[in-house]
């Protein structure tokens, strides 16, 4: 997933390129390889001290002595800023918590007392215009954020979702709503199940660019179906892989129109379609994958039945003859 993910987000020359959940930083470094120079810098922050060790050892394993990581919880506390100011980057990946719980603000008064009373309606980096994401699920929370540390006009996002996400109403749907209106969401991708460690569910990218100008439209991919299953996780194949992003890739550039890019694996929704569908991003609403049932040749059934029946009679009668033969 992490090569996909920085294929599709493949930065330039030069680049800034930031993870805000980076782990143990391992999509950082693909999406520093990805760009085919040593001219791009890679900065990260990770929550979680342990893990936080282990990336800044990554990046001097790799080579990426230069690489910037902070320690620290991303949405409460952001530790990558230029003054007052959050830092911008022109690629922002990551592969956040699914649907964290209590991400913001607090019922508990300790708990706020001890994250420096954060509270998302009073955000000081106004991440959270477009709305406030449920406190029980932060996906959006973590979108928001990447979005609103992207440099405008040439900004990317690409960011790793649980499916709830592209449907999911209320707060997250007028969110949503709002990426999409402002033409910043560009593609939805369909992921195998079981493609991630820990969990079994089926997630999908979600790729934002602040410099799509080409048209209003999104491209959809359903990719659920292109894996090679393993024995304890499935992987995506090279050739899946070159698939999806040759796509993507075509669609970015404006080389495809709107409508069926290919049969049961893309399609090219616009404004209006997505309007219609109130926003709902679910992606079997866009990606017709629907099997026909092959048809059922009835007369050669019958005969087949026939022919079992009168097996059965014979059967019958040996039996018969047997039990008769031990009675005697």
């Amino acid at each position: 997933m992490s090569t996909l993910l920085a294929k599709l987000t493949k930065s330039a020359p030069g680049s800034r390129i930031c993870d805000p959940t980076c782990g143990s930083g391992s999509l950082l470094i693909k999406a520093g390889q990805e760009v085919g120079s040593d001219n791009f810098s890679l900065f990260g922050q990770e929550a979680n001290g342990s893990t936080w060790a282990l990336a800044v050892m990554n990046m001097f394993l790799h080579g990426f002595d230069n690489a910037t990581i902070r320690w620290g919880d991303t949405i409460r506390n952001p530790k990558l800023k230029e003054g007052d100011a959050l830092m911008r980057f022109d690629t922002v990946v990551a592969n956040p918590p699914f649907s964290l719980d209590k991400w913001g603000k607090s019922d508990d008064k300790e708990e706020n007392k001890a994250s420096d009373s954060f509270d998302p309606e009073t955000d000081r980096y106004n991440r959270f215009w477009r709305g406030i994401p449920p406190k029980s699920k932060g996906d959006w929370a973590f979108i928001s954020h990447m979005i609103e540390t992207t440099y405008e006009g040439k900004g990317k996002v690409g960011v790793v979702v649980p499916h709830g996400g592209l449907f999911r109403g209320s707060s997250e749907g007028k969110i949503r709503q709002k990426t999409i209106e402002e033409n910043i969401l560009e593609a939805v991708i369909g992921l195998p199940a079981n493609l991630f460690f820990g969990t079994g569910i089926p997630a999908a990218i979600l790729i934002f660019n602040k410099g799509k100008v080409h048209n209003t439209n999104v491209l959809f991919i359903d990719a659920s179906h292109h894996y090679e299953s393993a024995k304890n996780q499935n992987k995506l194949r090279e050739a899946d892989i070159n698939h999806i992003v040759d796509t993507y890739r075509k669609f970015n550039e404006g080389k495809i129109p709107d409508g069926v890019v290919e049969d049961k694996f893309s399609y090219v929704a616009t404004f209006e379609e997505i309007q219609e569908n109130e926003f709902n991003l679910n992606i079997p609403r866009y990606v017709d994958t629907f099997e026909e049932e092959p048809e059922v040749d009835i007369a050669a059934v019958q005969t087949e039945i026939e022919s079992l029946e009168k097996e059965l009679v014979t059967v019958q009668n040996e039996m018969q003859k047997y039990l008769m033969e031990l009675m005697v």
